[in-house]
């Protein structure tokens, strides 16, 4: 089967990407190993937004806030029932060298024009009723959101679709080859061909990069959730603390070799790292850990009780409720913390966006957005100078 361009990989930011190439015109087709939302997309804690646009908005801004406006346009305008609320977002503070740096930090982002206030708990509380008043404070964000992960990635595929792209799930690539000027993909159900390819992959894109030759660097990093049974309404904003913020400001990286950002040293822990909410359904859900470990997602049953714990210090309610379910996935984290999005050097129309971390749920529809503004129109678009995969290159 032929298209303009294919697109690998049925998580958020492939189907975002999807999407908005279909809006454009462009004859598109998304190959999928599994199911829509099958990996990292679909069993996130469903958190979004970031924190405004500011004075100068940087890429990190054109990701958060550009998804921010894609799912408010995907369940206001589009009509899907994603869960969407732009509930805003307690972050908890902890210790006074937590709060000295929290206040740095929020005083450095309001000069540049971002939502972000420091408040007492006294005051948080009024706002989440649940939140602990023992906490030195909480750092409170009121453009963040949350959504259901499964729900939302399904419907970017559904919209592509009705967009008029093709999705093909249950279709593993076994080698992405050039021939006379054509994108060549060989598959598990046969050979597709297009003008341009665009790897969207997650954890898995390193894996596709070989395929051509091209050193993609990332690295899947295991991440964690667990969730209470279901309760009647009482968290509303999305929570998390400032703990592992102020540890990676003094100790960015675990080790030789390794992402930003992790919680682990091989086995060993070194910091504790959180964030959750309460879903539509009444689960009370959190994860945090931030293990690599490779492709191995079997769940660490201590790191699931440090991080019930953690969350319960800000959460007292959670004490007495038993953990119901818990579950993983993969995390794409790539070698220097920053986002991938661009096109491989050396290869023409072989675009790539992966390394959005953790937050690839709230980041993904805007990447896919500007990589596909980016193979309509032939030319990137400014912010991603900073994602430029060239970084890399030899």
């Amino acid at each position: 089967m032929n298209a303009d361009v294919i697109v690998i990989g049925a998580g958020i930011a492939g189907c975002s990407t999807a999407l908005h190439l279909a809006e454009a015109g462009i004859s598109t087709i998304v190959l999928e190993k599994g199911e829509i939302s099958s990996e990292a997309s679909g069993v996130n804690m469903g958190g979004l937004g970031g924190v405004g646009w500011g004075h100068s908005p940087s890429l990190q801004e054109y990701l958060t806030m550009g998804s921010l406006n894609i799912f408010k346009r995907l369940q206001n305008e589009l009509g899907y029932d994603i869960e969407f609320r732009q509930s805003g977002s307690f972050t908890a503070i902890h210790t006074e060298a937590q709060h000295a740096y929290a206040k740095e930090r929020v005083l450095e982002a309001q000069n540049n024009g971002f939502n972000l206030e420091l408040m007492s708990a006294y005051e948080s509380r009024a706002l989440e009723p649940e939140l602990n008043l023992d906490m030195l404070g909480y750092v409170y964000s009121r453009s963040r959101g949350q959504a259901d992960p499964l729900k939302t990635t399904r419907a970017f595929g559904q919209a592509a679709i009705q967009a008029g792209a093709t999705i093909e799930t249950d279709t593993e690539v076994m080698a992405v080859k050039k021939s006379n000027g054509t994108w060549m993909v060989e598959t598990s159900r046969g050979v597709y061909e297009s003008d341009a390819v665009v790897v969207a992959a997650g954890a898995w894109c390193k894996l596709l990069g070989k395929m051509v030759g091209v050193e993609i660097p990332i690295e899947p990093v295991v991440g964690q959730m667990w969730s209470t049974e279901p309760l009647p309404p009482r968290i509303f904003g999305t929570i998390g603390s400032f703990e592992s913020s102020f540890h990676w400001s003094e100790d960015l990286y675990a080790g030789a070799g390794s992402p930003p950002e992790l919680t682990h040293l091989g086995t060993q822990r070194l910091t504790r790292h959180l964030y959750g909410r309460q879903r539509k359904s009444g689960e009370i859900i959190f994860g945090g850990d931030r293990r690599d470990v490779g492709f191995d997602k079997t769940i660490e049953d201590a790191g699931i009780d440090v991080n019930k714990g953690h969350a319960t210090e800000i959460l007292p309610l959670l004490a007495d409720l038993p953990i119901a379910t818990t579950w993983s996935g993969l995390m794409p984290f790539s070698i220097d913390g920053h986002p991938i999005i661009g096109e491989l050097p050396y290869n023409e129309n072989l675009f790539v966006v992966t390394g959005l971390a953790s937050s690839g749920f709230g980041r993904g529809p805007g990447a896919g957005m500007l990589i596909a503004d980016f193979v309509a129109r032939g030319a990137a678009h400014p912010a991603l100078t900073e994602s430029d995969p060239a970084r890399f290159a030899d």
